[in-house]
């Protein structure tokens, strides 16, 4: 399955994964300054006018999400995110993880995007050249995450590659695993695709062969899974979760399935 961050941005799933980002940087933040690292980073800002318009996904997704009303506490942060980028209304400019982030640094904060595709990149330098503490650098986020993760322990990794090649469960639970083992002070966030679940649950149970007890699954089921070619919901895997992210994944995964998924949504929450 390929996922690329502009076609699909703004979707239902961006809405799981960055409200959920939100909340937990801001948790980690109550702890004393926070080192972030993102191995998928993609570009930080897209333009909904673009690539976005040929999926439509934003259109059932931040589209509809700006212009409901009763929104939970979870899921208006990242709508006063969405809108302080589209003073005018409407949502025709969206911010991935990295700009997210990046806006809610304090000066003791850091972070740190690899973005592997060279003109991605530079749309990266370009969304972040305002952040002082927040950089983008060229490389594979596997391969690096975990030593730049180890230089400040107590930090924020968060996973999120576009699952364009066949290892890439494989090395996301691997990568992921190697940095919560490592310090236990470390909060671990996998996004990944829910296709079908023999995928998902294989990615889980890797995750437990590698030594993780206690991750947080946070399931999003817009659509009975059935066809594996389309992306029917997402998960967000927490390793080393901190308190109070059950409630927080129960809000965000529960509001998105009842205000976006069809008949029949749900969303589950539950820790392996």
């Amino acid at each position: 399955m390929n996922y690329r961050h502009s076609f699909h941005a703004g979707n239902f799933a961006d809405l799981v994964k960055h409200a959920l980002v939100l909340w937990l940087l801001e948790r980690a933040q109550r702890s004393g300054p926070v080192a972030v690292v993102d191995t998928h980073a993609g570009a930080g800002l897209y333009d909904l006018t673009g690539d976005a318009t040929r999926s439509r996904e934003a259109e059932a997704g931040i589209a509809r999400l700006i212009a409901a009303e009763g929104r939970p506490p979870l899921i208006e942060a990242l709508a006063k995110a969405v809108a302080a980028l589209n003073p005018e209304g409407g949502a025709d400019l969206y911010p991935g993880s990295p700009l997210l982030v990046a806006q809610r640094l304090r000066a003791t904060d850091g972070y740190v995007g690899f973005e592997l595709n060279p003109p991605v990149l530079e749309l990266l330098e370009q969304a972040l050249q305002s952040f002082a503490n927040a950089s983008a650098r060229g490389g594979n986020g596997y391969d690096q995450a975990v030593a730049e993760a180890g230089r400040t322990p107590g930090g924020l990794v968060l996973i999120d590659p576009p699952f364009e090649q066949p290892d890439d469960y494989l090395r996301a639970a691997d990568t992921g695993a190697a940095i919560a083992l490592a310090d236990a002070r470390t909060t671990v966030a996998i996004w990944t695709p829910l296709k079908d679940m023999e995928t998902f649950d294989g990615f889980l149970r890797r995750l437990d062969k590698a030594g993780i007890k206690g991750a947080l699954v946070a399931e999003a089921r817009l659509r009975p899974l059935t066809n594996p070619m389309k992306m029917n919901g997402c998960a967000m895997v927490v390793l080393n979760p901190p308190a109070g992210a059950e409630a927080a994944a129960q809000e965000i995964c529960g509001w998105v399935c009842d205000a976006l998924g069809d008949t029949g949504a749900r969303a589950e929450v539950w820790s392996s």
